[in-house]
């Protein structure tokens, strides 16, 4: 019999173990979501105002260099939406990517197509696939739910060395907030946190990580504060809607869907859609698709319905991903359910970096007030 505990107003519920309901029964996430909208969201004259001071500063600080900003690619709906908009607005974007061995035929597709279409160079990191899958073990074993923390904080270190190597001071991101906006702590951990990823892999390997992209806490510091680069939540200065972004890239850039939301990695389908429903009894689209309610693109009946529905777009799909996964692992299948079979684990049973986290809300709220942090990472962490 299900007990969990339903937010009246989005879809969170008691699978988040921290949920806190009012006497109305509306969750924390939406009074937190509220929060952060009056401090973010402007009139549609104003967003236009900001996103056209904010172009021309990038325009201005980007002269007689090859590339004005930097964009992030995946083949997604957000980062495309981003690669849209910066072209659109006259910036010279370098697109770059991080293939981490696990990029879809269709993620791979959508990416060449949207560079090939808005005229934008691509650089691609491909990461060593035995260190990595070595580090990505290590974190299954480690039986923590956020399995996918090492390519998060790759991603990020990669945006920050090619910033500095470039001198490009812009990094423009497709985090937003009308998308993005709930998700709680206790599902994932600060990405920032290498001495976390370290402690894991060192408990579970003896493989040295040598060419694996990262960033200490000094390196973060260096980046932020010395070389002042700067994240740009570009999608938070448009009118953004999930549903009409689809159909404006399916018809302008060729760009087709790929089942779910960061699906266009195998992997992340995998863990998202098989991984955390069965051994974490999560449904990580519940927080998705709250935000969507919160922000007004769906009603809450449309989020219930959805929810109604596998998490995998079919079981043919899910059993040809988990015998891909477990292959592309080295594993056998009883070792993958030895795996799923491990007690879950928090992120305090590993050598962290989370006493000095909670001690930097001072420098975070200095790097958000200039915008040296996208709004959702102070929100999340410094509030």
């Amino acid at each position: 019999m299900d007990t969990k505990k339903i937010c009246v107003r989005c879809v969170m519920d008691t699978s988040d173990q921290d949920i806190r309901f009012d006497e109305k029964g509306t969750c924390n996430h939406c009074r937190k979501y509220d929060k952060l909208m009056e401090r973010e969201i402007y009139s549609r004259e104003e967003k236009q105002q900001k996103l056209k001071q904010i172009t021309n500063k990038i325009k201005e600080e980007g002269k007689n260099k090859e590339y004005d900003c930097i964009i992030g690619v995946s083949g997604g709906v957000d980062s495309t939406i981003v690669a849209y908009t910066v072209k659109k607005l006259g910036l010279r974007p370098l697109a770059v990517h991080l293939d981490n061995g696990w990029d879809s035929e269709l993620s791979v597709k959508n990416i060449e197509q949207t560079c090939k279409v808005l005229d934008i160079d691509l650089y691609t990191i491909v990461l060593d696939w035995e260190e990595f899958k070595d580090l990505q073990l290590s974190f299954l074993k480690s039986s923590f739910i956020n399995a996918e923390m090492p390519t998060d904080h790759a991603i990020m270190a990669v945006l920050f060395q090619i910033a500095d190597k470039k001198k490009i001071r812009y990094i423009i991101s497709g985090s937003n907030l009308a998308t993005e906006g709930i998700l709680p702590n206790g599902w994932v951990y600060d990405i920032k946190d290498w001495r976390f990823i370290e402690g894991i892999h060192g408990k579970f390997s003896k493989l040295k990580l040598k060419t694996f992209p990262h960033y200490s806490l000094i390196d973060l510091f260096y980046y932020l504060f010395i070389k002042k680069i700067k994240f740009v939540t570009i999608l938070d200065y448009i009118d953004y809607n999930k549903k009409d972004a689809v159909k404006l890239i399916e018809r302008e850039l060729g760009w087709k869907y790929y089942g779910g939301k960061h699906y266009e990695s195998v992997y992340t389908r995998f863990y998202q859609g098989y991984i955390l429903p069965k051994k974490f009894k999560i449904d990580k689209r519940s927080a998705h698709l709250s935000t969507l309610i919160c922000s007004g693109q769906i009603t809450r009946e449309e989020a219930l319905e959805e929810l109604k529905k596998d998490p995998y777009p079919s079981e043919e799909m899910m059993q040809e991903d988990k015998e891909y996964v477990i292959k592309k692992f080295g594993l056998t299948e009883e070792e993958f359910e030895k795996i799923m079979s491990l007690p879950i684990k928090s992120f305090k049973n590993y050598p962290n970096n989370n006493f000095l986290f909670s001690k930097l809300r001072l420098p975070l709220k200095i790097a958000y007030k200039f915008r040296l942090i996208p709004p959702i990472v102070y929100f999340r962490y410094a509030i």
